[in-house]
């Protein structure tokens, strides 16, 4: 008996050390050191609205906007609360169909070459936000074209919306689309 007390007292113990304790003094220190990541990296307009955050890819199809990687989550593309892929392999008849269908769809705008991977498949969450350079320059003419606005402007503003890799070895360069579709739409035609 003596046993089974400590035993349950050990639980309450380290329940609330674990389970209330260490994670609340973690997320005082998140707050207070990176406010804005700890709340989800939120991008706001001008008066204050939440337009997305810049860890979850957005839905956009329109050819005045850069697209994004697909999305393999159910319900709807980029739900948050569905992330995790298709889970199809690379001799999946289905998989091979929804690339090529992918692939086809770039064809009918124009784009000629190769296309990078990350254009016609989805991330392993569904819900990544980046394309790779290569990936923007190859939507570039499109989207300068839509917006009526010269190739170097949307040039220039790929290279402001690009990421290098992180400590400068770690992962690949990357361009977020939401903040470079934003970039645009404050671009004047």
């Amino acid at each position: 008996m003596k046993d089974l007390r400590s035993a349950i007292m050990m639980l309450i113990a380290f329940t609330v050390i674990c389970g209330g304790i260490y994670p609340a003094v973690v997320t005082g220190i998140a707050q207070a050191v990176f406010p804005s990541q700890a709340n989800g990296s939120f991008i706001t307009d001008k008066s204050g609205r939440e337009i997305g955050s810049t860890l979850i890819g957005q839905p956009f199809s329109d050819p005045k906007y850069f697209w994004p990687r697909p999305s393999a989550t159910t319900d709807f593309g980029y739900n948050p609360l569905a992330s995790g892929g298709s889970n199809s392999g690379p001799t999946n008849p289905d998989y091979l169909k929804t690339v090529a269908d992918r692939v086809k769809a770039l064809r009918d705008t124009g784009v000629t070459g190769p296309i990078p991977a990350d254009l016609v498949q989805a991330s392993a969450s569904g819900l990544d936000p980046h394309i790779t350079p290569e990936s923007a320059l190859l939507q570039l003419p499109r989207v300068a074209k839509a917006r009526g606005i010269p190739e170097a402007a949307v040039a220039k503003a790929i290279a402001r919306a690009t990421d290098e890799r992180q400590l400068g070895f770690l992962g690949a360069s990357r361009v977020n689309v939401l903040v470079l579709n934003l970039e645009l739409d404050k671009l004047k035609p």
